[in-house]
């Protein structure tokens, strides 16, 4: 777990405000410098939390440009995709145009959606900021452990994920050859029922959360349950 920042927070609402002022110091900067934001979201309890923060601030403009680190093979509004409660939590209310936010066409079957959403991402340059969860198994996106987890530089930019043990099988991912295309990569990780995974990782087992890494930092922003001295 060389070079990766721990920055740990006493609850789950102060990680939340830190990382909301974070993202607004790197959009700010990438559309300084570039004119634009490409921001990757991830699923999970505590970026919900951190997507209704960014709503309550109105948070997301012209410049931003959102995709998705992986999806669930399910209807395209299941309440159990990504993309549903990131449109749900903050993105429907945004100034974020509709054309510039890419959610995963999971519904198409695992294999032609990630078809699809590698032809979208091909002329998509490093992505200035990515957001990762990490699992009690240490998997990270849609990226398990006993899975190929696409991180030969040759490896495809989306990955078919089948056979995923948890439900529901069918999955699309960035692989982690792609994830590691940006500039910054952080991990938001809450809770007590991390801490193992954590521990793991900290101790240099190979696990996909280890396998991703951004160019300039990777940050892994924990509470204090998720941390307890790991």
């Amino acid at each position: 777990m060389n070079q990766v920042q721990m920055r740990v927070f006493v609850d789950d609402d102060a990680l939340v405000r830190a990382l909301a002022d974070a993202m607004g110091v790197e959009a700010d900067a990438a559309i300084a410098a570039r004119g634009a934001f490409h921001l990757v979201l991830a699923g999970g309890s505590t970026p919900r939390a951190l997507y209704e923060e960014l709503a309550r601030r109105g948070m997301g403009d012209a410049c931003w440009h959102v995709w998705y680190g992986d999806e669930r093979c399910l209807a395209a509004d299941d309440p159990g995709r990504n993309s549903v409660m990131a449109e749900a939590a903050w993105l429907a209310a945004s100034n974020i145009p509709d054309a510039q936010r890419w959610p995963i066409p999971a519904e198409y079957g695992a294999a032609e959606a990630a078809a699809v959403y590698a032809d979208w991402l091909a002329g998509v340059g490093d992505f200035d900021l990515v957001l990762l969860g990490m699992g009690e198994d240490g998997h990270t996106a849609s990226l398990f452990p006993g899975h190929d987890w696409g991180t030969r530089p040759e490896s495809p930019d989306v990955l078919a994920v089948h056979d995923a043990p948890k439900p529901p099988p069918e999955r699309v991912s960035l692989s982690a050859a792609r994830l590691s295309r940006c500039g910054k990569l952080w991990f938001v990780i809450a809770g007590a029922g991390k801490h193992a995974a954590l521990l793991r990782w900290r101790q240099g087992e190979r696990l996909p959360v280890g396998a991703v890494h951004g160019k300039q930092e990777t940050v892994a922003w924990l509470d204090a349950a998720a941390w307890r001295g790991a």
